[in-house]
């Protein structure tokens, strides 16, 4: 039985996916406006939660449609990150997640970028994505709708709140996870190279 191919990468700019990663990359000024702002929690709530949800959207319309692109290769991470970057920023400024939310968080995410740049300097591009990372992008991007409705309406509260904080701590212990994974392929690539080189050098 044949297997099917993977979708080709095209230049295309202007496709329906990427309409869909640009007003999600919309979303988020508006989110941290509503937040920040007026503190319009309920509505920041519906915003986070469209936001976090279509997630998968994208990336599933450029499969079925064979209309993936490079720039829609970057946009869907990017707004990834930008959601998950400014929900923390809001909401450790509201403080709706406590510091050491947001600083383990952060930490994961500068610990990838040194290993970028490392993998970056010996001529490797990034390493694939994992589907523990985005897993952990998807669970986070569900839990932060949830805290910020525990906190918007205290009815909501008792539910919301457990919830909420479960989601949270599963998201971070995949996000590690995924990052020790990470951290594995940029070693045995290092090595690789190293081994490489070595042989090289003998061969010479």
């Amino acid at each position: 039985m044949s297997q099917q191919a993977a979708p080709f990468a095209t230049d295309r700019i202007w496709t329906l996916p990427n309409v869909i990663s640009f007003v999600r990359l919309l979303g988020v000024p508006l989110f941290l406006y509503l937040l920040l702002g007026p503190e319009k929690d309920v509505a920041a709530v519906v915003v986070l939660a469209l936001g976090g949800t279509t997630d998968w959207v994208d990336g599933y319309v450029a499969r079925r449609m064979n209309s993936v692109s490079r720039l829609g290769e970057l946009l869907d991470p990017f707004a990834d990150r930008l959601y998950i970057l400014a929900t923390l920023v809001g909401f450790t400024v509201r403080e709706v997640v406590p510091w050491w939310l947001t600083a383990a968080l952060l930490l994961r995410e500068a610990v990838l970028g040194v290993a970028l740049l490392v993998l970056r300097r010996h001529g490797y591009g990034p390493p694939p994505v994992h589907y523990v990372g985005k897993t952990g992008t998807f669970v986070l991007l569900g839990a932060f709708p949830v805290l910020l409705l525990a906190e918007a309406v205290p009815a909501a509260h008792s539910v919301a709140a457990p919830i909420g904080w479960g989601l949270a701590w599963w998201a971070l212990g995949l996000y590690w996870a995924a990052a020790v994974l990470y951290l594995a392929q940029t070693r045995a690539l290092l090595r690789a190279d190293r081994a490489a080189g070595s042989r090289e050098a003998v061969a010479g």
